[in-house]
């Protein structure tokens, strides 16, 4: 019996070293043929235009302009309802939709700081009414002292009611504070020590009847069938929240982008929503003011 020399090898193993920079080489990689991919979107000559499925009279608004003006610019346009407002903007910014018509400056700016969209304002289309809604009073004056109050609980949104509300005398916010984006906290003068809860736009027709006044579109008050004479306030709409034509920044100058902007901007819109009688626009969606 022989014996035979023999080497215990230690294993080796993956340096963590290599590892990461193979996890950053591969991201790098992701990155750059995602990015390549964006660069290469071309719009045809069908363009898809994104609205909120519950705000019924925005479809109507893409509908008129692909019946009535986008074929005078040689373009069609599909209306596509996407519920979430977030992840529509993301198919913008990706190119997958053309435009989305549901947001406002303030809430873009919102979704484009947490999410780093790269997407563009392109033109106001029409304004929202917003209203004061109550179930037990027919006017702001009979809200009593400490009456209860629904808000938005976006930020967006609560910074428009907060505004009307000061706009109106009944609240004072922090003249430090940008009264447009202002919050709850910013809230410095409350003489008539209003409560106020935050609830989402679409559970505010459904919690109207257990507070005293809730504060929102008329869009969606509609949509939740409570009728337009519990409205006790209904303030022009400002341009400021105009809802804009977005699109994604990386295809502004496409052809067809620039025919869809043209049809969107065509007066004919303009004129429709100052006459039209449809129950779903009229009084819902109104035109761009001066101001």
């Amino acid at each position: 019996m022989t014996q035979q020399d023999f080497e215990i090898k230690k294993k080796k193993n993956w340096p963590w070293v290599a590892l990461v920079v193979a996890i950053i080489v591969i991201a790098a990689l992701a990155w750059h043929f995602t990015s390549q991919q964006r660069d290469a979107v071309t719009f045809g000559t069908t363009l898809k235009v994104h609205f909120e499925p519950a705000m019924a009279g925005e479809q109507k608004l893409i509908e008129y302009v692909a019946q009535n003006i986008a074929p005078d610019y040689g373009i069609k346009i599909e209306a596509v309802g996407l519920q979430d407002p977030v992840q529509a903007d993301r198919a913008v910014a990706d190119g997958q939709y053309a435009a989305t018509v549901y947001q406002h400056q303030w809430w873009l700016k919102q979704v484009v700081d947490a999410n780093k969209f790269a997407l563009t304002p392109t033109m106001p289309l029409f304004q929202w009414a917003f209203g004061i809604y109550s179930d037990r009073y027919h006017s702001i004056d009979e809200l009593p002292q400490g009456a209860e109050i629904v808000v938005p609980n976006d930020g967006a949104n609560q910074g428009q009611a907060l505004w009307l509300l000061q706009r109106i005398g009944l609240i004072g916010l922090n003249p430090a504070v940008e009264p447009r984006t202002a919050k709850l906290s910013d809230i410095k003068e409350n003489p008539h020590n209003f409560t106020f809860k935050e609830l989402d736009l679409l559970t505010m027709p459904r919690a109207l009847n257990s507070v005293d006044a809730a504060i929102g579109y008329v869009s969606q008050f509609d949509a939740g069938k409570v009728p337009r004479d519990k409205g006790i306030l209904f303030p022009a709409a400002p341009k400021t929240f105009a809802s804009q034509l977005v699109i994604g920044t990386p295809y502004l100058n496409e052809e067809n982008i620039i025919k869809l902007k043209k049809a969107f901007a065509d007066p004919r819109l303009q004129q429709w929503l100052k006459e039209t009688n449809d129950p779903l626009v009229r009084g819902v969606l109104v035109p761009v003011s001066a101001e």
